[in-house]
């Protein structure tokens, strides 16, 4: 049989990520699971997305890989800081109005008889990217979404059209985030309890109903039900309740998760090498690491989006130095509005035996180190669920999006997380810091933390619910096109 041959009789999944770092890194990790059970993968990136890959992993990181391929569209936009996340608003705008046409022909690109690949037979999309839905229905595709959030994350998103027609959302105006209206309670949403205003994502505090991000994120909710298949990153046995609640509502629901550990099951990971980094990865940390007691240290991130206040930055950094606790801080170039992360001489001194600042780091390596006691995190999805991985208590403050909700159910629902206010104050990290690596509560939560690891571990084993999903994906909804051919 010659490679063309080969080629042709393999299903082939085009996969496309919300283009960000999180929702890029937990696609690229789907897709590596799709193509250990034998498809032909087209992995599409921005074009913006691939050359800020392209430059953290360096120009041959994609050489071989013949049935695993790249590919670009344009993102509409003008050129901007390619060390930095792309203004979010305006790329919500641009989803909406610039991507349907360049991903259409793309694929008519794909189904070219001269191609060498094999016909497009699913795609996999990221659920904030709606449009890819339209384009499955025109080629006549099968098409499953998926939400690189949690669970509970993707139940309150799919409230907000009602929320909207409740007149509850957008806010009236200012007063509704000072007066208390923030804490009503939200009582009916399915699978979710004891649900404040303030815990759904943090669209519901838009004042005006044309805000790009809060468009968006309504039009992937209410056409998310259309395409009635979905893959949430999660595991079974963490969010339970909200899966059943969630699997009344679609047709087929997935929850596969954690993917790290996943591919760390497979025997023959042809891509291991192939990294997920939108920054080079500072490595000279984890020596630092080794020198550490084990949980000892506070690995401090923001993730890849979040941007605060120079206030913010000072206030975190002299409650992480006054804790007189190791810690390891991440801080990315753009992570600080105004581009400024002057830390003053005297902190520089003060921290100098016991802290040590880099700007990007394999934090999945670096959360499952010996030394590591705790992570302060914005809660994130992807840290989150990678911190339930490695057995790691949180420190909460979440920014925007999803992180709310996600802090919500760390700190209340699974028991491993304890919040900072938002208005940050150095007396409150010192304090929250002492208590989780030296308190009672802070050895509550570790043990906690621990058993949720074990789960996760249980999960992903060859008869855990994660790996048995992935093979009913597989076979119930990304073959039966293929198969039917």
């Amino acid at each position: 049989m010659d490679s063309k041959t080969q080629v042709a009789d393999k299903p082939h999944a085009v996969c496309i990520p919300y283009p960000a770092q999180s929702h890029m890194k937990a696609t690229l990790k789907l897709s590596k699971l799709l193509h250990h059970e034998g498809f032909h993968i087209t992995f599409v990136n921005t074009e913006f997305i691939y050359q800020r890959f392209m430059k953290s992993r360096g120009p041959n990181s994609l050489d071989g890989l013949s049935d695993f391929r790249f590919e670009t569209i344009p993102d509409g936009l003008p050129p901007s800081d390619i060390n930095a996340t792309q203004d979010i608003p305006s790329l919500c705008e641009s989803i909406m109005t610039n991507f349907l046409a360049p991903f259409s022909d793309l694929l008519v690109k794909l189904n070219n008889p001269t191609s060498d690949n094999p016909p497009v037979t699913c795609i996999v999309s990221d659920g904030f990217m709606p449009f890819t839905i339209t384009a499955a229905q025109e080629f006549k595709i099968p098409i499953v979404m998926f939400f690189t959030i949690s669970a509970c994350s993707l139940m309150s998103y799919l409230q907000l059209p009602s929320l909207k027609d409740k007149g509850i959302i957008p806010l009236k105006d200012e007063s509704h985030l000072t007066n208390g209206y923030l804490d009503t309670i939200i009582d009916w949403i399915p699978g979710m309890k004891d649900i404040r205003l303030r815990d759904l994502p943090s669209f519901v505090r838009t004042i005006d109903p044309n805000d790009s991000l809060f468009r968006l994120v309504i039009d992937a909710a209410e056409r998310a039900l259309i395409a009635s298949r979905i893959i949430v990153h999660t595991f079974d046995e963490l969010e339970q309740e909200v899966l059943n609640a969630l699997s009344t509502m679609f047709s087929h629901v997935y929850a596969i998760g954690p993917l790290e550990p996943l591919l760390n099951h497979l025997s023959n990971d042809h891509f291991e090498s192939l990294g997920y980094s939108l920054w080079k990865e500072e490595t000279e940390c984890v020596n630092w690491l080794n020198s550490k007691a084990p949980n000892s240290v506070i690995y401090v991130s923001f993730g890849s989006v979040v941007i605060m206040t120079p206030s913010q930055l000072v206030e975190i950094g002299w409650g992480l130095a006054n804790s007189k606790h190791p810690f390891l801080w991440i801080i990315r170039p753009d992570l600080v509005e105004g581009g400024s992360t002057i830390l003053s001489p005297e902190f520089q001194e003060e921290i100098k035996e016991r802290g040590l600042i880099t700007s990007w780091c394999p934090q999945e390596e670096v959360l499952n180190h010996p030394s590591i006691g705790g992570f302060l995190t914005h809660s994130g999805w992807n840290s989150t669920i990678e911190s339930v991985c490695a057995g790691v208590p949180m420190l909460c403050l979440p920014f925007f999006g999803d992180q709310q909700t996600n802090c919500k159910y760390t700190c209340n629902e699974w028991a491993i997380g304890m919040e900072i206010d938002f208005d940050v104050k150095r007396e409150e990290v010192e304090k929250i810091v002492r208590e989780l690596l030296e308190g009672h509560k802070g050895k509550k939560m570790k043990k906690k933390a621990m058993e949720w690891k074990k789960l996760a571990e249980e999960a992903i084993s060859p008869l855990g619910s994660s790996s048995i999903n992935l093979k009913k994906l597989v076979s119930e909804v990304l073959l039966s096109t293929y198969y039917s051919l």
